[in-house]
């Protein structure tokens, strides 16, 4: 059985994007052998006319990070996207394993060490949390990085 990771990102909300920056990151992490659970993918076909429907897509995707077995979060912005970082710290709290991406070049810290507000790094490892932390979509297959070999792992 494949692993599931839960790709947390902001761009199902922009038809340019989804169509030019997802499909890569999606590739590269099916290309380890992970099936990947992308929100917009699978919680958006809903009635956006029917009460309710934005409580039923937070539901959903909150199952679908609670039923997945890590995540992936894109972690772009100044402030990174707002659903993101509730999906991260629901992952966070569940004890997901933890991948970060971001290939934004701009620094948000409060913090020396981390180019992010501290608290997205609580789900890495203390020591070594670069090896969790990814800047281009070509590194998200790299072997020695940590998603890869969580990957291979039964």
């Amino acid at each position: 059985m494949k692993k599931t990771i839960y790709l947390a990102n902001p761009y199902g909300f922009s038809a340019q994007q989804n169509a030019t920056l997802l499909p890569p990151i999606v590739a590269a992490l099916e290309e380890l052998g992970l099936e990947v659970w992308e929100p917009f993918a699978r919680n958006n076909q809903v009635d956006f006319t029917e009460a309710g429907w934005a409580y039923r897509i937070g539901q959903a995707d909150f199952r679908d990070v609670a039923e997945s077995d890590a995540i992936f979060a894109v972690v772009n912005g100044v402030p990174p996207d707002e659903g993101v970082m509730v999906e991260l710290g629901m992952a966070i709290a569940l004890g997901k394993p933890t991948f970060l991406f971001r290939d934004d070049f701009r620094r948000v810290v409060d913090s020396e060490e981390y180019p992010l507000n501290l608290m997205l790094f609580t789900g890495l490892p203390e020591d070594g949390w670069e090896d969790s932390f990814y800047t281009t979509v070509e590194e998200i297959t790299a072997p020695e990085k940590a998603l890869a070999k969580w990957a291979r792992r039964s």
